[in-house]
């Protein structure tokens, strides 16, 4: 039997983070052999966290990446269970990997393809064991809950890491992708051109209008006319292109893409475990100011 001495577990228990009685009898177990018992430690945390999968996750973070130039963008939802541990470096590292690698990568169909695939910061692992190695030492369930890929031109934007957007665009540069994504955080538009809103919205919305300018006794002659008015009053209200630039009311979303030389095609924008909006009005003023 190998002495296992206080300077093999201490260093143990710094590259792992664990208990120090479970490094030491995980020296012990391997006969001294520091690997040995380096994945004896990450199989035990393994089969301790898969017995933890039924617990909540409502916290985490959202991740992205996007290039222009490159044509690509990603994005991905990363859950936990604390905010603490959202905000843990690792936990940080590990959200940027994801979307990084499924946007530079082969790209994945589904959460375990691309846990299978390299990381991108940790060289000779995957990003599963990039997971587990951080669950064994926080010891909380990590859920890969959305993620999506852009195979075009792309923007994006991640607002205190709770809401995120992902832009597709044609030509421009990464800094207008970026300020448009971060609109789009801000303002929440339902569609990114006139052309992609719901028809039935827009019918409804033109029927209240009509509705209300004939109770104003308004001549039908002319109610058309005002209908197109007010209209554009809607469109500017949740048209991408349509809307005021959070930063420069002078000009349109519309207006700013042109400048650059840029098409807005589609968007997506996702809030953390969608619990709701009561965070929009917060991401307007702090990406206003």
């Amino acid at each position: 039997m190998a002495e296992i001495t206080a300077a093999m577990v201490k260093k143990l228990r710094d590259d792992t983070q664990l208990p120090m009685m479970e490094c030491k009898k995980a020296l012990n177990e391997a006969n001294g052999d520091v690997e040995a018992a380096k994945q004896a430690l990450r199989e035990a945390g393994k089969k301790f966290m898969g017995k933890r999968q039924d617990r909540e996750t409502e916290e985490g973070r959202i991740g992205v990446y996007s290039s222009v130039a490159d044509g690509v963008g990603a994005m991905i939802e990363l859950q936990c269970e604390s905010a603490p541990v959202a905000s843990n470096e690792e936990f940080v590292q590990l959200a940027s990997d994801l979307a990084t690698q499924l946007a530079t990568g082969p790209g994945a169909s589904t959460a375990e393809e691309l846990w299978a695939q390299p990381s991108p910061s940790k060289d000779g692992m995957t990003l599963e064991e990039q997971r587990d190695e951080i669950q064994n030492k926080i010891r909380e369930v990590f859920r890969l809950s959305r993620m999506e890929r852009f195979d075009a031109p792309a923007g994006a934007f991640v607002h205190m890491a709770k809401i995120g957007v992902l832009l597709e665009v044609e030509g421009g540069s990464d800094e207008i992708a970026k300020d448009i994504s971060m609109h789009v955080a801000a303002m929440n538009p339902q569609a990114a051109t006139k052309e992609d809103l719901d028809p039935e919205l827009v019918a409804k919305e033109r029927a209240v209008l009509t509705e209300a300018a004939r109770k104003e006794g308004k001549p039908e002659n002319i109610i058309e006319k005002m209908i197109e008015g007010r209209m554009r009053n809607f469109y500017a209200e949740n048209v991408l292109e349509e809307q005021p630039f959070v930063r420069d009311e002078k000009q349109t979303v519309g207006a700013l893409a042109k400048a650059g030389g840029m098409k807005v095609v589609r968007f997506i924008r996702w809030q953390l475990g969608e619990a709701g909006s009561g965070e929009e009005s917060d991401a307007a003023e702090a990406v206003a100011s």
